[in-house]
């Protein structure tokens, strides 16, 4: 890229560029014609009588990983509307620090050093895995509901995810799911030693204060007055609106009914639900786990260097 007067000419388009940062108008903008074509094919799959199944596979590798790197930018609400749209995948807007904070995010680096220049694979794997949660699950949900963002600090603890549905008058909560996203080797392990734990937890009412504030945001974003959107998030801990999706990242040799009914068992340990209201779900990969996220990755890593002009982390 060459700038000239403080102006950077980008193919195909000019856009402004002051002192990095840059208004991105390309052929893949968000004017651009749809793509008709979503990252991730989704599905219900059966499990048993205490939980259904929701299945992901990946249909679109290229536009999952560049929609990974657009939120790794700290542009979520954007990736939104290109999943909702079906939009060509390009930045909102680029920052040269914006794109190297993003591409040490994708990076492993499982030796610690200073600077950083990436981060240990679980934890690289994981803010990877949360982002295609998300994706399924605005593919599935749509705009009908209020989702929050992944998280972008590596130090986030709290929620994995929230996800909820208001009425047609925006007058009060009809559904609220709850997320615990896991990019594991041992999946019936961490079921069973974490993600039950922290359900079974929410379930006694436990940390409410989070949900009715995470709740809260989501619902002053979708314009409800603050003055009453306390009182609608209230909803959140109607427990016979609840529902718990606990998720995965899987291999093929985990794809059956007999498998899901081996991970999931235990499930019914929340009390007084239906099995609509108990979720297990699986991404798919092809291959061996680790190496699918170092890939996946890569590609995302690729694609910012591919806008930005640089390989350097």
């Amino acid at each position: 890229m060459r700038s000239l007067a403080g102006f950077a000419l980008v193919c195909p388009r000019l856009s402004i560029n002051m002192s990095g940062f840059e208004m991105i108008d390309s052929a893949e903008s968000s004017a651009s014609v749809p793509v008709k074509e979503n990252s991730l094919f989704t599905e219900s799959v059966p499990i048993d009588a205490h939980c259904d199944g929701d299945r992901w596979l990946v249909k679109n590798q290229t536009r999952l990983a560049r929609i990974i790197a657009i939120v790794a930018l700290g542009q979520a609400s954007h990736a939104a509307h290109i999943i909702r749209e079906l939009l060509p995948t390009s930045p909102a807007f680029h920052d040269d620090d914006l794109f190297r904070e993003a591409k040490i995010k994708l990076t492993r680096q499982d030796v610690p050093s200073k600077p950083r220049i990436g981060y240990p694979q679980w934890q690289r794997d994981g803010f990877v895995f949360e982002v295609i949660s998300w994706v399924a699950a605005r593919q599935e949900n749509g705009s009908r509901s209020l989702l929050r963002d992944p998280h972008i600090s590596s130090t986030a603890q709290g929620l994995d995810g929230l996800m909820i549905e208001l009425s047609d008058d925006r007058s009060t909560v009809k559904k609220t799911t709850i997320f615990e996203d896991k990019c594991t080797d041992n999946p019936r392990e961490t079921f069973v030693q974490k993600v039950m734990p922290a359900f079974v937890e929410r379930h006694g009412k436990a940390r409410g204060a989070e949900l009715v504030a995470t709740a809260s945001a989501l619902i002053r974003m979708a314009g409800v007055d603050e003055s009453v959107a306390a009182q609608v998030a209230a909803g959140v801990l109607d427990l016979n609106l609840r529902r718990y999706r606990a998720a995965f990242a899987l291999t093929q040799s985990s794809d059956s009914q007999a498998e899901r009914q081996k991970l999931f068992k235990g499930y019914d340990g929340l009390n007084g639900l239906s099995a609509q209201q108990r979720i297990g779900a699986g991404l798919i990969v092809n291959g061996n786990l680790r190496e699918w996220f170092d890939e996946i990755a890569a590609e995302a890593v690729s694609y910012l260097n591919e806008l930005g002009g640089s390989s350097n982390v």
